[in-house]
């Protein structure tokens, strides 16, 4: 009589196969093809797009652009690299909404989730590829809430991604390790994109996917993405979604303490006096 297996990193069978949930046991991280609907990723890039012409309010949308391109003259989606915070945005929050990415969060860290961080991220052509690239890092260093089993990150292609552009690499099996101290990598400039040393050695795996290709993965997974060298550009829509009864934590003291002193030194710059866990609190 064969004894049923152990899952430690995912909560049920409802939309997950035991194949599937014990693929992201051992490794991780798991990719649904074809996932979400491309009409939906149309409307997402549109939106995008008329963000940076201003031709939509971008309201309280976080907007960042490339370091090496600011010196340039790019503008609009030749400059702009990422969209925060856009889960109060009538279209973007849609993809927080998507039953086919909820039905699987809700299958590995339960079903009473809330979405806490959202990114659009663009790679545009042109950009250093030492600004384009994003280090080596594991996504709870930004964090302050744990536990780190009860979060999930789900990752979208907007676009076929793949080594040229810029496609996500991972260390399979990495989530089972601890939360290792970052650093700013050498030459990297973009504010946060911060990363781990001592893993150059280390098997990774090129995530290539094609558009509506969603990849879900844990928080403690080693992962990272290349440089865009293309004449195009490198679209994802992502969310975080954490069980909802995660708890605030306190990170002073601690590796994370560091990114959490740069963040509030960046508010204070926009006139802002706030704790780095309050930030997530009001999210």
């Amino acid at each position: 009589m064969c004894s049923k297996p152990i899952f430690r990193y995912t909560k049920n069978n409802k939309y997950l196969t035991d194949d599937q949930r014990q693929f992201y046991e051992e490794n991780g991280y798991i990719i649904f093809r074809n996932l979400v609907s491309h009409d939906s990723l149309d409307e997402y890039r549109k939106h995008f797009i008329d963000i940076c012409q201003g031709k939509t309010n971008a309201g309280n949308l976080t907007i960042m652009k490339d370091f090496s391109l600011m010196k340039t003259g790019a503008k609009g989606e030749f400059l702009i690299n990422k969209i925060q915070d856009f889960l109060y945005d009538d279209v973007l929050f849609k993809y927080a909404c998507d039953e086919a990415v909820v039905k699987i969060v809700s299958n590995i860290i339960g079903e009473n989730i809330t979405a806490v961080h959202s990114m659009l991220i663009n790679k545009p052509p042109d950009a250093d590829k030492d600004t384009s690239r994003h280090p080596l890092h594991q996504d709870l260093h930004y964090f302050p809430f744990r536990p780190a089993d009860s979060i999930c990150a789900s990752w979208t292609a907007m676009e076929r991604i793949d080594q040229r552009n810029g496609c996500l690499f991972v260390i399979p099996g990495s989530h089972r390790d601890v939360l290792y101290p970052h650093i700013y990598p050498e030459n990297i400039a973009n504010n946060a994109y911060h990363g781990v040393c001592g893993f150059e050695n280390a098997p990774k795996v090129d995530l290539v996917m094609e558009k509506g290709d969603t990849a879900f993965f844990h928080p403690i997974l080693l992962h990272g993405s290349g440089p865009n060298l293309t004449n195009g550009f490198r679209k994802v829509i992502s969310i975080h979604f954490a069980e909802s009864n995660c708890e605030i934590i306190d990170v002073r003291g601690t590796s994370q303490q560091h990114i959490a002193e740069e963040v509030e030194r960046i508010f204070r710059k926009r006139g802002y006096s706030v704790k780095y866990s309050d930030l997530w609190k009001y999210k």
